[in-house]
């Protein structure tokens, strides 16, 4: 049996009024003080959590808009429509060097190519090269040249395109073969076509040219 204030053990007292949790040597409030001040972080911590998510989401969102958009160009230009830009000299003066065109990819689907056409294809001698020309005739029709003038079956046909309405050069009437079209360029004096390489397949060419989308000023239709 002790006193308040009796010695316990040697130089040692103990209060009797003290708490356990002064003997365990805490400063009584101080963990619910931590409590609180976690307590406020947790709120913080989520905002910061939610933020990062919402930020992510966004670039997650961003990557895959613009892979979309470039699988859909991808599938435009492969079977719809296709721009195209010009680096010869033989269609002048309708298309000059540096325009651009857009080709219909999809108009030999619905109908067979016709006199007149601006088309470009795969050029029958030099691999990997695309040419561009105007349909002047198509399968089934006599083409012949001379005089400097075309005559499609028999009769001179009109070209008002040209860039000089003479041309050089003499060609015996021939008849263009089924599934080709016999081309030509505007520049007659200054362009490789069926006069040097024979009729164009139907299944090499790409497309049908019908407008001129650049440079602005020269903006048109074909």
């Amino acid at each position: 049996m002790r006193t308040d204030g009796e010695q316990v053990g040697e130089g040692a007292f103990v209060d009797a009024g003290q708490s356990d949790a002064d003997q365990d040597g805490e400063t009584p409030g101080r963990g619910s003080t931590a409590m609180e001040s976690r307590v406020k972080q947790a709120p913080e911590k989520a905002k910061r959590a939610k933020k990062d998510r919402g930020a992510l989401g966004v670039v997650i969102e961003i990557v895959v808009i613009v892979a979309a958009a470039f699988a859909i160009a991808m599938l435009v230009q492969a079977f719809v429509v296709k721009p195209f830009t010009i680096h010869q000299v033989s269609m002048q003066p309708t298309l000059l060097d540096g325009d651009r065109i857009l080709l219909n990819r999809m108009s030999y689907h619905f109908r067979e190519p016709e006199s007149g056409d601006v088309v470009v294809f795969h050029s029958p001698r030099v691999k990997g090269e695309d040419l561009v020309k105007r349909v002047v005739a198509v399968a089934g029709d006599r083409v012949a040249i001379s005089d400097g003038t075309l005559f499609v079956n028999g009769e001179p046909r009109e070209e008002p395109y040209l860039l000089e309405q003479d041309f050089a050069g003499e060609m015996a009437e021939t008849v263009i073969p089924p599934g080709t079209v016999f081309v030509m360029g505007d520049n007659r004096n200054n362009s490789g076509d069926s006069r040097l390489f024979g009729p164009v397949d139907d299944d090499s060419i790409i497309g049908c040219a019908f407008c001129v989308y650049w440079p602005i000023g020269r903006w048109r239709g074909l």
